[in-house]
């Protein structure tokens, strides 16, 4: 296990984006491919604002990622890197505001849906953070804004638990050494250097290359070929498209932003996973095309099955902190299926065999390609992958400490996930015992949002009551 100090300077691995981060930030112009997020965090008091701060000062320092910005070569056929940003504002990047109401959870959704709505600046470094004040009952709300660029949802996870305190009182923190500045890139200099490196090693990486596929071939020519074929065939199981009708109910890619939140015991999803064969994270997902289901019934349609798409993690041991490393599952959901017991075993079966697809990460092979296209090209091939499904659902794991944050201890962490092109995306994030579910959802796709809300939470009912059956 890397230090902490090591783990902090680490953060976001290496300088260059890669083919995946690079496609993702290069078409986040299109709303219909936006991947920003926010994680809302609720907290028991208001933290001292000084001293916040502070803590944000020196732990962009400790985290050099969090002071550099995408530079994009001069043209794009190198991928864009990460560099100080010479500019750097903490006072842009960090702010707070009061809410002007009753300071309910209803006002708070509203300003964090704002808050997600509202682009980033891609001259600066990708994520802005808001301290909200005035909640009731005297507590507050930290708001963190990343660019998907930066992390996944489990890079997020590590970030979380290096930036937060394990008590009210400041910690050793102050005296952790500042790690060496990064090399500062420019537009010119990344594409001249970049291909400059790749005229180099293109030659012996090459011949490499082949050694190692000669090797293979001569080595087990049969189990090669058969490797090829297994490939083949499940790449074309990848792309192909679920075989679902669209949801009447669940129509549109809007740009506005809505959030609901709301609160599962997680002792309670997981034994009702554990009662179906299942997981937690399949009792999650039944449980919300549970909740479908009923917002369908309560429209009177009649929906049988929708298009969904899951993230999967690629992540392994020896990956670096932070950055990206998953891939997009989509499948046909059974939302008409009334028994969850059945739906968290359908799930089940899916996820297991999504896992083993040899081609769930094919984009990292055409994301150099796709990265390269021009601008236009490239949102609309973008725009069009994302509006393949009617749901989004993304289990981000578990926090297993207590946070603190500059004195105020965080009650809930809630997170709000990117909507990309679909109707809802609906993400879960497990703290101090409860699974807190955040909804981001198209307020013009989902007309009836008082209803859906409702069906959702009746949706987790119906799973949890397997609970006391297993």
């Amino acid at each position: 296990m890397p230090s902490t100090d090591d783990a902090l300077a680490s953060w976001g691995g290496g300088q260059d984006l890669s083919a995946w981060e690079a496609l993702m930030w290069r078409t986040g112009g299109d709303h219909r491919a936006r991947s920003t997020g926010v994680i809302v965090e609720l907290l028991d008091q208001e933290p001292d604002w000084e001293r916040l701060v502070a803590a944000h000062d020196r732990f962009t320092q400790q985290v050099p990622r969090l002071r550099e910005r995408v530079v994009e070569p001069a043209l794009p056929v190198v991928p864009p890197a990460w560099s100080p940003d010479p500019h750097f504002d903490l006072d842009y990047h960090l702010q707070r505001v009061r809410l002007p109401g009753d300071g309910s959870m209803t006002e708070l959704h509203a300003l964090a849906a704002q808050f997600a709505a509202r682009p980033l600046d891609p001259e600066r470094p990708p994520w802005e953070a808001l301290l909200v004040l005035g909640v009731t009952g005297g507590q507050a709300a930290y708001l963190f804004k990343p660019h998907h660029s930066l992390s996944d949802g489990i890079g997020l996870l590590q970030l979380l638990d290096l930036a937060h305190g394990h008590g009210r009182e400041p910690g050793p923190a102050e005296n952790r050494p500042m790690p060496k500045p990064r090399r500062k890139e420019t537009p010119e200099g990344l594409l001249v250097n970049r291909l400059a490196a790749k005229v180099v090693s293109a030659p012996a990486g090459a011949v490499r290359e082949a050694l190692s596929a000669a090797g293979r071939f001569a080595g087990d020519p049969v189990g090669t070929a058969t490797g090829a074929v297994k490939f083949a065939m499940s790449l074309q199981r990848v792309l192909t498209p679920p075989d679902a009708p669209h949801s009447p109910a669940l129509t549109g890619s809007g740009s506005g932003y809505r959030l609901d939140t709301f609160d599962v015991a997680f002792d309670e999803l997981k034994a009702a996973g554990k009662a179906a064969g299942g997981s937690v994270n399949d009792a999650f997902i039944a449980a919300l095309l549970g909740g479908v289901r009923r917002y369908h019934e309560k429209l009177s349609l009649r929906v049988d099955f929708i298009p969904i798409a899951i993230p999967v993690s690629l992540r392994t041991d020896s990956d670096p902190m932070g950055a990206n490393k998953f891939a997009g599952a989509r499948f046909v959901a059974p939302v008409g299926e009334p028994d969850p017991k059945t739906r968290i075993a359908a799930i089940h079966d899916f996820v297991a065999e999504a896992r083993m697809e040899p081609a769930l990460g094919f984009l990292d092979l055409i994301a150099p390609v796709l990265s390269r296209l021009p601008g236009i090209v490239l949102t609309r091939i973008a725009g069009g992958m994302t509006g393949l499904s009617d749901l989004q659902a993304s289990n981000l794991g578990a926090i297993g400490r207590p946070l603190y944050l500059a004195g105020a201890r965080v009650t809930r962490v809630y997170p709000m996930g990117p909507r990309p092109g679909i109707p809802a995306m609906v993400a879960m994030l497990t703290y101090d015992g409860t699974c807190c579910i955040a909804v981001n959802y198209d307020p013009d796709a989902i007309a009836e949002a008082e209803t859906f809300s409702a069906c959702l939470r009746e949706g987790f009912d119906e799973v949890t009551a397997l609970a006391g059956t297993g």
